[in-house]
């Protein structure tokens, strides 16, 4: 996703999928905002492993994911375990979602592996962030997706074995 179109194309693509998944999935209406998520996060990790060498990181607010998740079961209170659930299965919808406009925009067929939970904020080793969209509710509870890409490799590696 890196070269193949512009960043701003891509921004795009990435909003316009979390946005329309977020309002169809969990009933919630996110906007782009500029004020980052609080201290109780939880992060969903996904690699698109064919097509595209990228991943995706969607951090959000806990209390966020869980409201999302309740709306989206038709339940009054959900467990850790229905959360990351609901997580990582969001997420999975949200690249589907992405993989269909990137083949329609590239011609290009992707494939993405499985998603990852974790409590907390996670950084995927190996990768760097190309950009990131920051979200915000009417609670004002947040998300931000994160656009990662590989690392430059460096090519003049000098190996300590002397």
């Amino acid at each position: 996703m890196n070269t193949v179109m512009t960043r701003e194309d891509l921004e795009q693509i990435l909003d316009q999928a979390l946005q329309d998944v977020t309002e169809r999935t969990a009933g919630v209406c996110l906007r782009q905002d500029d004020q980052p998520p609080g201290e109780d996060l939880c992060t969903v990790h996904i690699t698109f492993d064919k097509g595209f060498n990228t991943s995706l990181t969607l951090c959000a607010d806990k209390s966020l994911l869980a409201r999302m998740a309740r709306n989206s079961f038709h339940e009054e209170s959900v467990s850790l375990e229905d959360l990351e659930e609901f997580s990582k299965e969001y997420l999975n919808v949200l690249c589907g979602k992405v993989t269909g406009a990137m083949y329609r925009a590239t011609q290009i067929p992707a494939h993405f592996g499985q998603p990852t939970f974790y409590p907390g904020r996670y950084e995927p080793e190996g990768q760097e962030v190309q950009f990131i969209l920051t979200y915000s509710d009417e609670h004002s509870e947040g998300a931000q997706l994160i656009h990662h890409v590989p690392c430059p490799q460096e090519d003049s590696v000098v190996s300590d074995e002397t």
